[in-house]
């Protein structure tokens, strides 16, 4: 039985929704776009948003000129925006503009680094590798076991502490996985880090456009020591990331950026840096990336995060429900409708390379879905069930494609109308594989 789960006034306030697409028989078709883990198309809010400050667009901090003022105070005001929507501490805690989110935390990274190997960082299995790659090299690190379901697992992360003891600088969690859009509890996570006597990090690239984040204030144990999150994959695709965290930790470490901007004076003896946020901020500003955020979080606000999270929750258990019924389906994450997760779905269709699935659901259908291992090539492999030996044997034959999986992840503006379109074109590929494989194969 199929439903009509929409909201067309969320629908309305999304750019490109209508987009026709072509289709591999050269005909047009309207898009649908289930590939919002990667990036979300923008706001119309945040369109007039930059087409209004454009013409006042100037330098910041730098200029007497009144635009250089209207500039620095849009810049400026991000920030409070920011502390508002994930509830900071706005007397202790900074916000640092960055480009992205994995380049928040390669800065992070390179600030606590102290190039004493003994000191650890606790990762986890299911981290995008933007949350792993930084830390290598740097620090001793180790990885927080999952489940069978693919489920962090809270025990290990205790039983590693204690192994640990003394020894961990950062404990660094997904809000939520990019893969399964498992919700990790990040206040439960942060008691228990706490009472360790470490600080955690929260990878929230996954989490802040989807649910609600309270960092809580300094002082409580669940409270969050450090956040990261990016403007593209909250309608706001204009190259800002942003990074939370103590002003005391940024005023005490060399900035990794160093240029104009984040000193107050130089001599060719001396260096006298800024405090934070501007000693992390070299460099000109993207000021328009700024505007562009907050008005994105002003639209999620007005919206309410609360009615994003159970609009997008109903739509995706939707689409479970839908696919559990389909012959060959393959779904890698668990599908109980009480348990807290973001709009993603990883699936496979057995019998087609998940590379294949992806081209003929865009050549068929003008269904845009993800495929590969998403960047989080540890925990896509775990998922698979593959073995190093497995692995080694893909590594050492090229020609033969490597698995992976097909990832859809609904928006605030899809419909049930868009899951059942993508329901039937999986339909029409399970019921005729070996067609659609030799048209799609490209001669593999």
């Amino acid at each position: 039985m199929q439903y009509n789960i929409s909201q067309p006034d969320l629908r309305n306030l999304v750019v490109g929704v209508d987009t026709k697409v072509p289709l591999a028989n050269n005909t047009y078709v309207t898009a649908v776009n289930f590939d919002n883990a990667a990036s979300t198309p923008p706001f119309f809010s945040v369109m007039k948003e930059i087409n209004n400050f454009a013409p006042w667009y100037s330098s910041v901090h730098r200029g007497a000129g009144y635009k250089s003022i209207v500039s620095t105070q849009v810049y400026e005001d991000g920030r409070q925006v920011i502390k508002d929507f994930v509830k900071v501490d706005k007397e202790k805690d900074v916000v640092i503009y960055t480009r992205n989110t994995t380049e928040s935390i390669n800065m992070l990274a390179y600030l606590l680094c102290e190039n004493d190997k003994n000191q650890v960082i606790l990762s986890t299995w299911m981290e995008h590798l933007a949350n792993d790659l930084p830390w290598r090299g740097k620090f001793t690190v180790d990885y927080v076991e999952i489940d069978d379901y693919g489920r962090l697992r809270l025990d290990d992360l205790e039983n590693k502490l204690k192994k640990y003891s003394g020894r961990v600088k950062l404990v660094t969690v997904t809000g939520a996985s990019n893969i399964t859009g498992y919700v990790n509890p990040i206040h439960e996570i942060a008691k228990i880090v706490h009472k360790h006597g470490t600080k955690v990090l929260i990878d929230g690239a996954q989490l802040v456009p989807h649910i609600g984040v309270d960092m809580k204030p300094f002082g409580s144990p669940e409270h969050i020591d450090y956040l990261v999150f990016s403007s593209h994959k909250m309608y706001s695709p204009f190259g800002v990331g942003v990074l939370i965290g103590p002003q005391e930790v940024f005023a005490n470490s060399e900035p990794v950026y160093k240029g104009g901007g984040d000193v107050k004076l130089v001599t060719h003896q001396s260096i006298y840096w800024e405090e934070p946020p501007a000693r992390d901020e070299a460099g000109t500003p993207n000021v328009m990336g700024v505007a562009a955020l907050t008005a994105a979080i002003k639209t999620m606000q007005s919206i309410g995060i609360e009615r994003i999270e159970a609009y997008e929750n109903a739509l995706t258990n939707y689409a479970l429900n839908r696919l559990k019924y389909l012959p060959h389906i393959d779904i890698y994450a668990y599908s109980q409708i009480n348990k807290r997760k973001v709009s993603i779905i990883p699936f496979n269709i057995r019998g087609v390379h998940h590379e294949l699935t992806a081209k003929i659901l865009s050549g068929e259908d003008g269904i845009e879905v993800r495929n590969g291992l998403f960047c989080a090539h540890p925990y896509a492999l775990r998922l698979l069930n593959l073995t190093s030996e497995h692995i080694d044997y893909f590594v050492n034959n090229p020609d033969i494609p490597f698995p992976g999986l097909v990832r859809v992840s609904f928006g605030l503006y899809n419909n049930s109308l868009e899951v059942d379109r993508f329901i039937t074109a999986l339909q029409k590929i399970i019921a005729d594989k070996s067609y659609y494989i030799m048209k799609y194969s490209d001669g593999r």
